[in-house]
């Protein structure tokens, strides 16, 4: 079967085949199950998010702008990898174009930066309605949170899309098959017949440092979130603050863990299996989109309260 896809072409071809998970097709129709119920659960949950911050003028506050956005690029990254994830894992190996892969790549990767932006947002917001209360306002006006938006697209933007123009220049003249379920900027790469050497260096080197920034910047909002919290006189002033902050935090450790684990892994790990480094990127493509939304309405207490009271009330009818 490997024979059949044993394809080879010259500077841009014109298609390359996704494999799956080598080393455990036997599994794939069995692993789909779970990828598919977590994709319509990512789907029903951010959706959900997006329709209640959009009818709801409560919620039209710069907390749940920023989780609108967290929303809106979890169904990008859903929508861009698991389809053809899981159709991989019942149908077999399929075949994708060169600018559909360029395509994919390009909206996995500018999701992640957008995601990580966007949690840094997120920590700022909570930094200002801690740490300077009355002024929460007068600081996060609608023109602030328009530039601060516009830096976040802007800069997620100009990260990845280089990527793609690193890609275009390369020759490929081995065979076209990826030994995964999507595309994306190394594993790409490494098909061409030349030195990929500035592929390796851009695409570890730059949105490591993105990242990095991000996570020190998060690092020092909570450090001084904190100290203004236990610095609070009322226990109950302590507590609600530390809830408010809570579901950041978990959505933070969610988004940045595996992540972080996938990277280091990908880069250093050599003795690990390959079907596992493929299995981890899955799952970090897969669950946080779906555990975002579960994670916001358990622990915010006005998204709870909108979704809860309709059933509430039905049941009081």
């Amino acid at each position: 079967m490997m024979a059949t896809f044993n394809l080879t072409s010259f500077v841009n071809p014109g298609s390359f085949i996704l494999l799956g998970i080598p080393g455990l097709e036997h599994f794939h129709i069995w692993i789909g199950i779970p990828f598919f119920i977590i994709y319509l659960v990512a789907l029903a949950g951010n959706s959900v998010l997006l329709y209640l911050i959009s009818m709801e003028r409560s919620l039209h506050e710069p907390m749940f702008f920023f989780l609108s956005m967290l929303a809106a690029t979890d169904l990008i990254l859903s929508n861009t990898c698991v389809p053809k994830t899981f159709s991989i894992f019942w149908l077999g190996p399929q075949e994708i174009t060169f600018p559909g892969c360029l395509t994919q790549m390009f909206f996995l990767h500018y999701s992640f930066a957008m995601d990580s932006a966007t949690l840094l947002a997120m920590a700022f917001d909570r930094y200002i309605a801690i740490c300077f209360p009355l002024r929460y306002n007068t600081i996060l006006t609608r023109q602030v949170i328009t530039k601060i938006v516009t830096g976040i697209i802007s800069r997620s933007f100009c990260i990845i899309f280089p990527c793609v123009f690193l890609l275009k220049r390369l020759p490929f003249c081995q065979t076209l098959i990826i030994p995964h379920t999507y595309c994306e900027h190394i594993g790409i790469a490494q098909l061409a017949c030349a030195d990929i050497s500035i592929n390796i260096w851009y695409g570890f080197a730059v949105p490591v440092m993105t990242v990095t920034s991000d996570l020190i910047l998060i690092g020092i909002s909570y450090t001084l979130i904190l100290r203004a919290v236990f610095n609070l006189p009322s226990q109950d002033a302590r507590q609600k603050a530390l809830n408010t902050c809570g579901s950041h935090v978990c959505v933070i450790l969610i988004f940045y863990i595996p992540a972080i684990f996938s990277v280091l892994t990908h880069r250093f790990g050599h003795n690990i299996p390959h079907s596992f480094h493929i299995l981890i990127a899955n799952l970090y493509v897969a669950i946080p989109p779906a555990l975002n939304p579960i994670i916001y309405g358990v622990k915010t207490k006005q998204i709870r309260e909108k979704i809860i009271l309709p059933f509430f009330l039905k049941g009081t009818q």
